[in-house]
């Protein structure tokens, strides 16, 4: 079980990458724009550098939906590997089954 601490700061994160998504989105196609003045470029870079740095999507993890887990994380189920082990010895993953293992 993760902690509570972690699971909730993925929470913020996510909430600032919301809150910031559409003005990180303009900033960088300011920056990458190539017909953009230079001094229009390094006030896009200043001001993308100024934003909070967890609104960034890289910064988020994958956790487990049960535990919080983010290690050994499986996208297609939302399930850490010790979930997804139990999901399918007791019979909730369709088309996996006991007599597999």
């Amino acid at each position: 079980m993760a902690k509570t601490s972690m699971v909730n700061r993925e929470v913020k994160r996510a909430k600032l990458n919301k809150k910031y998504h559409k003005i990180r989105l303009d900033l960088k196609a300011i920056i990458s724009d190539q017909n953009a003045s230079d001094t229009d470029r390094v006030n896009a870079e200043n001001k993308l550098q100024s934003l909070p740095r967890d609104s960034s999507r890289s910064r988020q993890r994958h956790r487990c939906r049960l535990c919080g887990r983010s290690r050994a994380y499986n996208r297609l189920t939302g399930l850490c590997r010790i979930h997804m082990r139990y999901a399918v010895m007791n019979g909730f993953v369709p088309g996996m089954h006991k007599a597999s293992w």
